[in-house]
């Protein structure tokens, strides 16, 4: 029997894949934006099964973390080990950016953050050559194009990983692999028989990114692009083709000599949404000529590839699909938004218990830049990634509502697009509703002049005094149905909704979907609490 690899090899939101090995491990580490703990850190001994083995950025390591649109936050590590030694080299735009983890064992425990006040851009990453040398890299304006104006490129300069800081000034290696190639970026570097190979990421991370190489004999020099470039994309597979998106690439060698790449790349859904977000795929690479190709003959990322002949397939158990929160310690699989303050968001005698905070889901977007940072900016929720198309949520709840507090479950995509199915108090009547939030503004909110408005529609609603319930939504491709009832056993269709409608185009799949508990004031804080016995998605 010949086993499989099967894209995506971790599905859900986990984009940014960086990879190494470490004898007969493989360690991978995702992006995980404004999500807490940061950094998802995966381990597997096949390329086929991955198990999460930890975070490399928590409350325990000084982690900083603010709610907001979920496309700020933490992105981009590069996972890398050197003598006894794990390094993520990372960005954060909720703290102070550039920084360095380490750790001994990928599991943890991941030391504080070392901040690189020195080393400007974004997606850096670092280099070890065969000799030790450390070597950083990043993006920047540092490509003289010779009409007097710097464009972006990459730079590459001499590190200094036991001091962490410069070793040497920035040299620049290459601008982008097309001319006026928009968005070079997620630079990392590999020495590869005679070569320095440098593969970066081109078009940004939505349709018309791309994987690209250059390449030298020499690390401080300007790099030759591979006359095939782009290596690797789909964005001329149309807006329709079941995987788009596809670039930001790592490679990994294997026992054998064969190598392997892991890259970012989306489903799409019923032919025009990425709910799922941007998800971690994999192709085999060989080399012609001393340059890269990815998935020979067809050139195109599959759905599936034989599985490595001279890794020995090993499965780890399933994800828990119900968590009736025994442990005081939660799964991996969940997440706060920000970092909350401490008794916002407690486990306990087998409940979660979320407290009705003036911080809401939905408050109103802010910038990304110039914006004064503050330590309120988390919500009161509990959530986890959606990870197939067909996800079907459930929960037991208790709670009764008081003047403008809610509470329930939530559908939360980035920008403020969200379904929530909430207990709340409507002109003096207990209600069940289900209400869908957009969000209006004219660029994303990494770029200058952002503003926007988020409103809220009622989509359908119900009286409910009981303050136990239940509650389910179903994600079947777009269509959303939404339940709800005294016992799972006896659920009644409050409405079916329209999933595509909160999935927000114009930042893309940045982040995908995550579906959990909430509770708020909605602008009032109180001591009022929402206790959730059990949470299923399956």
């Amino acid at each position: 029997m010949t086993h499989k690899l099967q894209n995506p090899i971790i599905p859900g939101f986990y984009p940014d894949p960086s990879i190494c090995r470490v004898g007969e491990d493989f360690y991978l580490a995702c992006s995980s934006f404004e999500l807490s703990p940061g950094v998802p850190i995966f381990h597997s001994k096949d390329l086929a099964h991955w198990e999460q083995i930890s975070y490399a950025i928590g409350p325990e390591n000084g982690f900083v973390m603010e709610k907001g649109s979920m496309v700020g936050g933490v992105m981009a590590p590069t996972l890398r080990y050197h003598n006894g030694l794990f390094y993520i080299l990372n960005t954060n735009f909720a703290d102070k950016g550039n920084y360095i983890v380490t750790a001994e064992n990928p599991a943890g425990p991941w030391s504080m953050p070392h901040y690189l006040e020195d080393v400007p851009g974004i997606d850096a990453s670092i280099f070890f050559d065969d000799d030790g040398q450390c070597y950083i890299m990043g993006t920047g304006n540092v490509w003289d194009n010779g009409a007097g104006q710097m464009e972006r490129g990459i730079w590459l300069a001499k590190y200094d990983i036991e001091h962490y800081k410069m070793a040497g000034e920035p040299f620049t290696i290459f601008n982008s692999a097309l001319r006026v190639g928009s968005a070079p970026e997620a630079p990392h570097l590999y020495h590869i028989g005679d070569y320095y190979y440098l593969m970066i990421a081109e078009g940004g991370t939505e349709h018309y990114h791309a994987v690209m190489v250059a390449r030298s004999k020499e690390l401080f020099t300007f790099y030759e692009g591979c006359p095939a470039n782009p290596v690797l994309t789909h964005r001329h597979m149309g807006f329709r083709s079941p995987l788009i998106n596809m670039g930001h690439a790592d490679f990994v060698d294997l026992p054998d000599g064969s190598w392997f790449a892991v890259m970012l790349g989306s489903r799409l859904i019923e032919g025009k949404c990425k709910n799922l977000g941007r998800e971690t795929f994999i192709c085999p690479v060989i080399w012609e000529r001393d340059w890269p190709l990815f998935s020979p003959e067809t050139g195109k990322v599959e759905m599936e590839y034989d599985a490595p002949a001279c890794l020995p397939w090993t499965e780890y158990p399933a994800e828990e699909t119900f968590d009736d929160f025994d442990s005081d310690k939660l799964a991996f699989c969940w997440n706060t938004w920000g970092i909350p303050a401490k008794g916002i968001v407690t486990v306990a005698d087998s409940k979660v218990k979320l407290r009705c905070i003036h911080q809401s889901l939905t408050d109103e977007l802010e910038s990304m830049f110039g914006v004064e940072k503050t330590d309120d900016k988390y919500v009161s929720a509990l959530l986890r990634r959606q990870r197939a198309i067909n996800t079907t949520a459930t929960c037991q709840m208790t709670f009764t509502p008081g003047g403008t507090e809610s509470a329930g479950m939530a559908v939360v995509q980035a920008m403020n697009h969200q379904y929530h199915l909430e207990r709340t108090v409507d002109h003096g009547r207990q209600v069940l509703r289900l209400v869908r939030y957009t969000a209006e503004y004219p660029c994303p909110p990494y770029f200058p002049g952002f503003t926007s408005k988020t409103s809220g529609e009622v989509v359908a609603e119900t009286d409910w005094a009981n303050a136990d319930i239940v509650l389910q939504i179903q994600m079947e491709g777009e269509t959303f149905t939404v339940r709800y009832g005294a016992d799972r056993d006896n659920l009644t269709t409050l409405c079916v909704a329209d999933g595509s409608l909160i999935n927000p185009e114009k930042v893309g799949c940045m982040a995908g979907t995550t579906v959990g508990m909430f509770a708020s004031g909605n602008g009032t804080d109180s001591n009022n609490v929402a206790t959730f016995d059990w949470f299923e998605l399956k």
